[in-house]
């Protein structure tokens, strides 16, 4: 006799795609709330950006658009295989596109593991391909910071130093002795272990250290001139190196927020980056509104057209 045949549970793939859904469903309500809300502040500052110079937002739009090749350049550098060029540059912008749809940068590292695994190398490899990447971004962003902040004194307004910074700095003095005493502290020790080998692995290779942090250096540099372009677009009365700076503290600081891509995080650290210098706050509104505009907007659907499309070639 046979047995009666159970019913099969949907298919994983499925289960992503309704969770991936809900989760963009939550993204887009979350900003429709916040738009609603600021709507005034939008409505001045959407009015501005309409009518600044075309000029420099085409220049920034030709920035955003150099982040995906140098992001493909930088994951090039993390890897000692030789990966497909134009396959890699279409990875990072599908990573992009997904990267708005889950928090903590979920979706571009799921696109960017299935690419590494799709191109031969393992799980574990992959995965510490994205760490090392991510690694020397940040790296590269401190790197940055402390060049820049002594170039624009008085621009970063920290809280008192008898208050939050003194509380930051005791709780970093005291991590690296209490990290052992975790449970996850052997995992964790592992994960840094390979990352260190691997980085020293690729900088055995001069090629790939140059492209790692070349790369790495493009990206954040890239970025940090969108938003340059859109405040001169608008005329926002703040230097470039001023704005770079800006940029690098609030984006290290939205970093620590898990939402997808930044959003509400990124809005909320440029905002209020931007208006403690002194910039007034319509063009601030209009400088983040063409920001997101150029780096999450106009290319999300092509972005994701592009995800579908790897998808189907099974890029990925």
């Amino acid at each position: 006799m046979t047995s009666p045949v159970e019913p099969t549970a949907p298919p994983v793939r499925h289960r992503r795609a309704r969770w991936q859904a809900a989760a963009g469903l939550a993204v887009l309500l979350g900003v429709l709330c916040l738009a609603h809300r600021y709507w005034p502040a939008l409505r001045s500052g959407a009015l501005r950006l309409a009518v600044a110079d075309q000029s420099w937002l085409l220049a920034g739009a030709a920035a955003a658009t150099g982040t995906w090749a140098a992001s493909a350049l930088a994951q090039q550098g993390a890897v000692l295989r030789k990966l497909p060029g134009p396959r890699l540059v279409a990875a990072q912008f599908a990573a992009s596109a997904a990267n708005h749809l889950l928090p903590a940068g979920l979706g571009a590292g799921a696109v960017n593991v299935r690419f590494l695994m799709r191109c031969g190398l393992p799980a574990a490899r992959s995965a510490a391909a994205l760490a090392v990447k991510a690694t020397a971004g940040g790296a590269v962003r401190l790197a940055l910071l402390a060049l820049l902040a002594p170039v624009c004194p008085g621009l970063l307004r920290l809280p008192h130093p008898s208050g939050t910074v003194t509380a930051v700095v005791l709780a970093a003095l005291a991590l690296p002795s209490l990290l052992p005493l975790t449970p996850w502290w052997p995992r964790c020790r592992r994960a840094l272990t390979a990352v260190l080998a691997d980085l020293r692995a690729l900088h055995a290779t001069p090629a790939r250290a140059a492209a790692l942090w070349g790369g790495s250096l493009a990206f954040a540099a890239l970025h940090a001139l969108v938003l340059i372009s859109v405040t001169r677009a608008v005329a926002l009365p703040l230097a470039p190196l001023q704005v770079a700076l800006l940029y690098l503290a609030a984006s290290s600081a939205a970093a620590l927020l898990p939402t997808p891509g930044g959003i509400g995080s990124l809005d909320a650290a440029l905002a209020l980056a931007l208006t403690t210098s002194g910039a007034p706050g319509a063009a601030v509104a209009s400088a983040v509104l063409g920001y997101r505009l150029l780096t999450v907007w106009l290319p999300l659907l092509p972005g994701l057209l592009v995800l579908g499309v790897l998808l189907r070639r099974r890029a990925l």
